[in-house]
């Protein structure tokens, strides 16, 4: 059965939605609910939640987007409220009045997300945005809602705007036959006072609505300009047709607006440049065009490199991390290649992590000092005994068998995988600054790391070394006929080399030195020094609940894992258990005194506590959002009861993730129970003595969408 994206049931006009952007949310998400489209809508709000903490989704004329892709809905969905209250969705007009709610199913078809990308098309058309305000109904606004998605759009996002028809006629026929494109094949001439010619691409994560947004707010200026002729390139989640050859190599200059990567970058190479984030492009795109143009004519102007990542820039440079010449500050691409590289490093510490965890389950702690042996040397059909020769000695194991055998194995795989997280650090920064001709240097940077002893720290300098390094070679400038062989042997050669020699002839051994330093030191860790040690990753952890500071404190504790040593084990569960705190402590707050706390946070407390449990600090963002100032210090004084006391008792964890699902890889479990009981508590008395103290002027009673659709 096909369902309408919209009906009157998830319509709500003139409402109060309530005084932050979480509650406005969870309200839509209960309209959602009560229209009978989701069974889960304390999903579907935290998933909306989460995207509205990577950049706010408000736009120009007081409208604002919340959208996200879950599983809480099986068919593409839309939520509208009219605002009597308006709320501040980091929109470039104020408070927004008019929201909706996009929720598109989880792996559901690019079908789906067409349908959804045509409402945000729509939204930067003022007779639509007027039709919306003055609807009577919540028939008329679906009637106007319907209108706008089931339209066929006259103009393709790649269709040439601006200028004359006769103009773009005229270009695009030239750019077919090449006419004025130099010998090798280069960028046509200048066209000596015709319209500058741009391309563009726009990108957000989710793919959903800015990236089309963007796409029409920079073609509909463009429509009504005569110095201009624009096309853009959407690379969203719905089908996107690239930017043809012919095209990019005429044009004069380049917008990348983008939150995300650009896909295929390599394409516009030597191209002048303007970059920012998607957001830009829908609040100011006529001063983007403006900028463009101004580039086009400036030979010092920053142009697309030759070998440039796809770094995950844009949106730091909307942040502010923008150079003079409008690309990235270097602080910030270091900055950004460094959380690439967790990012990717992290499936490895988990898998790798959760599998030694398994191996030991099955197979007993005692299984570590003889793991290979079991695993090579024996089969299915050849089980292990008690007593196996392991280097020539004989070993006694608690268990033998199947058990054995099996715990071994599944030991053996995550230590494999446990093997490359220095080489997956290193590599994925590198690949982060210099694309794909980065990544086999940062690879090997990363093995010759583990190699001299110089671990994760190694790791981070090769990392930036290979890629800083294959950059700098990707930006000589070459013979055509060598064009072809530098990302795939020019650049991956001279830059192991170069990284390799500098490991071992310079950096290896003093970088191994600092890690030796740091591990005996952790391994001398005792009374009031680990305590202290404790505190403070305590305090990492429950700072941004899974942002940069808890990252960082989770990068150290994983990091430390891969040696195996009690140290590295005690400051992991103190890791885990810290961010366990938040979400248990202000879930249980909740159901203590819900009077202290706003309808939408009473219901994010219905399932925080399980993301407590589960190690996903996450759970306490809308929160810590909606009430920074009591919500981040009470959870900050739990975490550092928690590590403190974590510490103190000597608790350690084989498992980097996992929280109560792996209490079988902790040891003792009490110690552990204890920590965590102890800081939740201290967070919970916490929060509730400041809210209740300084109350909160936002908690007020929320109207039920039921009583307002």
């Amino acid at each position: 059965m096909t369902h309408p994206v919209i009906t009157p049931e998830l319509v709500a006009l003139d409402v109060d939605f309530g005084a932050t952007i979480p509650d406005v949310i969870n309200n839509l998400a209960h309209t959602v609910a009560t229209a009978g489209r989701t069974d889960d809508p304390a999903a579907l709000a935290q998933a909306a939640i989460d995207r509205e903490e990577k950049a706010g989704t408000g736009v120009p004329s007081g409208v604002a987007i919340p959208h996200a892709r879950t599983a809480a809905v099986e068919a593409p969905t839309l939520a509208f409220a009219r605002l009597s209250r308006g709320v501040d969705f980091s929109g470039p007009d104020g408070d927004a009045k008019l929201v909706f709610l996009i929720a598109a199913p989880e792996g559901g078809g690019k079908e789906h997300l067409k349908i959804l990308s045509k409402l945000a098309r729509a939204l930067v058309r003022k007779d639509f945005l007027e039709q919306l305000r003055t609807a009577d109904t919540p028939e008329d606004a679906v009637s106007a809602i319907n209108e706008v998605l089931t339209t066929t759009k006259k103009k393709s996002a790649t269709t040439p705007t601006g200028a004359a028809a006769a103009t773009a006629a005229t270009a695009t026929t030239a750019a077919n036959s090449h006419e004025g494109a130099n010998a090798e094949g280069g960028a046509p001439e200048s066209s000596g006072g015709g319209p500058v010619r741009i391309v563009a691409i726009t990108a957000c994560p989710t793919g959903i609505a800015h990236t089309y947004m963007a796409a029409d707010a920079l073609t509909q200026t463009a429509e009504g300009r005569s110095d201009v002729q624009l096309l853009v390139e959407t690379q969203g989640s719905s089908s996107n047709t690239p930017l043809e050859a012919r095209d990019i190599a005429a044009a004069d200059a380049v917008i990348f607006a983008t939150d995300v990567g650009v896909r295929d970058r390599h394409r516009f190479a030597g191209k002048p440049v303007i970059e920012s984030g998607v957001k830009r492009a829908i609040n100011e795109p006529g001063v983007m065009i403006d900028e463009a143009i101004a580039a086009a004519s400036n030979p010092n102007a920053r142009k697309v490199a030759a070998a440039s990542g796809d770094e995950p820039s844009a949106s730091a440079a909307a942040a502010g991390g923008t150079s003079a010449k409008g690309g990235l500050s270097w602080g910030k691409k270091i900055q950004q290649a460094i959380m690439t590289g967790v990012s990717y490093m992290v499936p490895f510490v988990a898998a790798g992590g959760l599998l030694l965890a398994l191996g030991f389950l099955f197979g007993g702690y005692d299984m570590a000092d003889g793991w290979q042996a079991i695993a090579t040397e024996y089969s299915l059909n050849n089980l292990p005994g008690n007593t196996i020769v392991v280097d020539g000695a004989e070993m006694t194991f608690k268990r033998s068998g199947l058990l054995l055998y099996v715990g071994a194995v599944l030991f053996a795989i995550g230590q494999q995988a446990m093997s490359f997280i220095v080489a997956a650090l290193s590599g994925y920064i590198a690949y982060a600054l210099a694309d794909r001709p980065g990544i086999a240097p940062g690879f090997v940077g990363g093995a010759i790391s583990v190699l001299l002893g110089a671990g994760f720290i190694g790791g981070l300098i090769t990392g930036l070394l290979a890629g800083l390094i294959a950059a700098w070679i990707g930006s000589w400038k070459v013979p055509n006929w060598l064009r072809s062989l530098m990302p795939v042997v020019v650049i991956p050669l001279l830059t192991s080399l170069v990284v390799g020699l500098l490991m071992f002839f310079l950096l290896g051994r003093p970088l191994a030195g600092i890690m030796e330093g740091l591990q005996n030191w952790l391994s001398s860790m005792s009374g009031s020094s680990a305590v202290l040690l404790g505190i403070i990753l305590g305090l990492m952890m429950c700072f941004d609940l899974g942002g940069p500071v808890n990252k960082a404190a989770y990068l150290f504790a994983t990091a430390g894992l891969s040696t195996g040593d009690e140290a590295s084990m005690m400051i992991m569960a103190a890791v885990m258990a810290a961010g366990m705190v938040p979400p248990i402590a202000l879930s249980l707050a909740t159901m203590v005194r819900a009077n202290l706390f706003t309808p939408a946070e009473r219901e994010n407390g219905k399932s925080a506590w399980l993301l407590g449990l589960s190690f996903v600090s996450e759970g306490a963002i809308p929160f810590a959002a909606a009430d920074p100032l009591r919500v981040i210090p009470s959870m900050m004084a739990g975490g550092a009861v928690t590590g403190a006391v974590s510490m103190g008792l000597g608790v350690g964890s084989r498992a980097p993730h996992g929280g109560i699902f792996v209490l079988f890889a902790i040891d003792p479990l009490w110690g552990f129970i204890l920590a965590l009981l102890a800081g939740t508590a201290v967070s919970l008395l916490c929060v509730l003595a400041l809210k209740k103290f300084w109350p909160q002027p936002a908690v007020a009673p929320v109207t039920e969408p039921a009583e307002v659709a």
